[in-house]
């Protein structure tokens, strides 16, 4: 059986889910701290898949133009990269960043901000059953 401040623990953060506003009727012990970093309404589907995923870039690494048929959350673990989407703007993130792309977006630019040091993120994504996680853009 798990001790109360464990299973006070795991029950706040299975209240995330549900978003932020659950956390405030009962919080966590006093020695966890959980930080709610982003929620976004998700495009309806028949039948969902989430995956998660590590994406390392060694120093002025890139990734070719892209898209991903999922609603996609990016959490940055270390390092700094640039993001784009067409018609968006250019965002540098930083180690505790996090980025979303809808569905629709075709991902421009994906690179490592830093000719000399590694980036890492994590990459969640949530599509429909059997789409990939990532299809080139033509041309590129």
């Amino acid at each position: 059986m798990q001790s109360k401040p464990a299973l006070r623990t795991l029950l706040a953060i299975a209240a995330l889910g549900a978003g932020a506003h659950a956390l405030a009727a009962d919080p966590p012990a006093s020695d966890t701290l959980i930080t709610p970093l982003l929620e976004q309404p998700l495009t309806a589907r028949e039948a969902p898949v989430a995956s998660m995923l590590t994406v390392e870039y060694k120093p002025g690494a890139s990734t070719p133009p892209h898209t991903h048929p999922a609603d996609t959350f990016v959490y940055v673990l270390s390092g700094a990269i640039e993001m784009q989407v067409a018609g968006g703007e250019m965002k540098v993130l930083k180690a505790g960043d996090t980025y979303y792309e809808k569905p629709t977006d075709t991902h421009t630019v994906s690179r490592n901000a830093s000719q000399t040091e590694p980036a890492k993120f994590l990459v969640v994504f949530v599509r429909d059953a059997g789409a990939p996680v990532l299809e080139p853009v033509a041309g590129h």
